[in-house]
């Protein structure tokens, strides 16, 4: 006699019979709860499986919506950091502009001081040097359409700095008084004794030639202008720093350091002209 039932009748059956056993326990599980007041298993697990579910959605949602935010954010975020830079940039062009103020300050002062001094004088600033220091020249950016002359002195509030070598209308050339060709005349002012001031070759430093053998003259020992076309007497030129005594010779001379320190000469006093000097 044949079966009427197949596997596959045999395998619905059973999963009938499971999902009405599942279900009555479901059912007692709940009829126990009620009846104990406490909250149902099942009822507890499913409305944490919908918690965990409503909070992921929630996530995903604020995400996206803080992405959008970000995104449409873009534009005025970029031009907030362009203005930053460039405020950035303008302080520190303002920082550098006060601090090249607060360095000219001294040099300032020293030329309020040597105008002081010299009232009639033409206060210039040394913009060029002799590119190959053979000269030992200086350019100022002041000439003869601001009563500049040639042969003028040049003085800080420190001392000479030479004389007015030659003259455009907006610009002069000052030799220094450490050139070969300079010439100013000197008095060591402790003794009153005279010379002629010149510069050294290949050097930085001063000589004062001529002084008679009988100077008693010493080592720091002030030397200062004497009176003549250029200069009144006074100015600082040096302090004597050597002392030759050449055998056989009338003269002596004196090796000085310069009272200018010519390797950071920036501002400069131009005398009047010997035209216009007082006699």
């Amino acid at each position: 006699m044949v079966s009427i039932f197949t596997y596959r009748d045999e395998r619905k059956l059973f999963a009938l019979v499971g999902a009405v056993i599942v279900a009555a326990a479901i059912a007692l599980v709940q009829i126990l709860s009620v009846r104990s007041g406490r909250p149902s298993p099942i009822a507890v697990a499913v409305g944490t499986i919908g918690a965990f579910f409503e909070s992921g959605v929630t996530g995903v949602t604020s995400g996206v919506r803080s992405g959008f935010g970000w995104v449409a954010a873009l534009p005025h975020l970029a031009a907030d950091d362009a203005d930053l830079r460039a405020q950035v940039h303008a302080l520190k062009l303002e920082n550098r502009r006060l601090q090249e103020q607060v360095a000219e300050v001294p040099e300032a002062q020293s030329l309020e001081r040597a105008k002081a001094h010299d009232p009639a004088g033409v206060a210039a600033t040394v913009v060029g040097y002799d590119p190959e220091d053979a000269g030992r020249t200086a350019t100022i950016d002041r000439g003869a359409r601001s009563g500049i002359a040639r042969d003028a002195g040049v003085v800080t509030d420190e001392g000479v700095v030479g004389r007015v070598a030659s003259v455009t209308p907006f610009a002069a050339t000052i030799r220094l008084l450490t050139d070969a060709d300079s010439s100013v005349p000197a008095v060591v002012q402790r003794g009153r004794w005279w010379g002629i001031a010149t510069g050294l070759p290949q050097s930085d430093g001063v000589a004062v030639e001529y002084v008679s053998q009988d100077a008693k003259v010493r080592t720091g020992d002030l030397v200062v202008t004497g009176e003549g076309r250029s200069f009144h007497a006074g100015y600082p030129i040096g302090r004597v720093a050597k002392i030759f005594h050449p055998e056989g010779a009338l003269y002596q001379t004196l090796i000085l350091t310069p009272a200018i320190r010519f390797a950071r000469l920036h501002g400069v006093l131009v005398l009047p002209g010997p035209s216009a000097a007082t006699p």
